[in-house]
């Protein structure tokens, strides 16, 4: 039996696997930036096997790239991928709206990720702030019960995440930091409205990548 406090192999992977993508959503580590498993290791105090499945995870995640050149990196993606990934999104998000309204009654995920959100903004904590974003288009597009559609959507916010964390942090920086939560709350309402009119247009205007160009 193990000695209680010790961590496991798993929870070694976990608690790497969290370092790192903390530090690639808060803009510690910028894309492109290589990950070098020498420095990873002795920052963390871990071996190599377990930093290893945690950067194989976070690839799966869209967070890093495995490259037999250029080793593992923070992904990248140019600026037209940016551009079409986002293009890609609001066109997913909108028929997803579409779908659900009116008639959607149940918005418990979505609100509880707006809560979330906020209780990590009062708590100046950005990666949970980060991680309640991401559950919140996901919980929108999920209010069409379109399974399909949920699971077109998955890989491109899965590939959006880190740009849509740099929008929220650079928004923080020129306004309120509070300013992104009420985007996100005005756009619930217009959903919790009923109308489907309204919550086109909230989400038309609650703009995604207002602060990323």
């Amino acid at each position: 039996m193990e000695p209680e406090g010790v961590l496991r192999p798993h929870s070694l992977v976990e608690l790497s696997m969290r370092r790192i993508r903390h530090e690639i959503l808060s803009g510690t580590l910028a894309p492109g930036e290589r990950l070098i498993e020498e420095q990873l290791t002795q920052r963390f105090g871990t071996s190599r096997a377990p930093l290893r499945e945690a950067l194989r995870l976070l690839g799966q995640q869209g967070l890093v790239e495995h490259s037999p050149r250029r080793g593992v990196r923070v992904a990248e993606l140019s600026h037209d991928d940016v551009d079409e990934l986002f293009g890609l999104r609001d066109v997913l998000e909108r028929y997803a709206v579409e779908t659900a309204l009116p008639g959607v009654t149940d918005l418990r995920d979505l609100a509880k990720a707006l809560d979330d959100m906020a209780a990590a903004v009062e708590q100046d904590d950005p990666y949970s702030e980060n991680e309640a974003h991401r559950r919140y288009h996901v919980a929108l597009v999920a209010l069409s019960g379109h399974r399909q559609l949920l699971l077109a959507y998955e890989p491109v916010i899965l590939k959006l995440q880190l740009y849509m964390a740099a929008n929220l942090r650079r928004e923080a920086e020129q306004r309120a930091p509070s300013e992104g939560v009420e985007r996100h709350r005005r756009l619930f309402e217009a959903i919790a409205s009923g109308d489907q009119v309204r919550a086109l247009d909230g989400l038309a205007r609650h703009g995604a990548r207002t602060y990323i160009g």
